[in-house]
């Protein structure tokens, strides 16, 4: 739904997240399902997600490679739930359904910030002008959890770094 339904005019998407819901989950019970879409929706209908789904932001960005100071051999492929440039910046944002999510930065998994670091790292050998921003969306209670450069190189040190 966070992939289709943010190209939709505001006043469609309950309508198209109720139809794509039954076809692709027909086991799932209804009130499950209208879950889900208020879920969605409360996240595209918050300004505070307006740079994430901004108009020329993409969704389902693939990305592989090999990032500058990584393991040797290591390759990276993912793929980026929505990708935003705003001028001199980029935006990186993964969608996580953790209930409950975590309060802080310090409690998201290891496995989440390294991910996104390889990403970052991934972005910053693309984009050497732009600063590259990385973001957590959980859905759970709508919230945008910016990641600190900090720990992004941490985790980049800790989990992808040669030597």
């Amino acid at each position: 739904l966070l992939e289709l339904l943010p190209d939709l005019p505001a006043a469609r998407r309950g309508g198209a997240a109720d139809k794509l819901l039954a076809r692709l989950a027909p086991g799932i019970n209804r009130e499950e399902r209208a879950a889900w879409r208020d879920e969605v929706l409360r996240i595209l209908n918050d300004d505070l997600f307006t740079p994430v789904f901004a108009e020329g932001s993409r969704a389902e960005v693939a990305i592989a490679g090999a990032p500058r100071g990584a393991k040797p051999n290591l390759m990276i492929s993912g793929q980026i739930d929505r990708l935003a440039f705003d001028g001199a910046r980029i935006l990186i944002v993964d969608y996580k359904t953790n209930r409950p999510p975590p309060m802080s930065e310090t409690e998201v998994a290891p496995a989440y910030l390294a991910q996104m670091a390889a990403y970052r790292a991934l972005l910053q050998e693309i984009y050497p002008a732009h600063q590259i921003t990385a973001a957590l969306l959980w859905t759970y209670d709508a919230r945008l959890m910016r990641l600190s450069d900090q720990a992004l190189d941490h985790a980049f040190a800790r989990y992808l770094a040669a030597g």
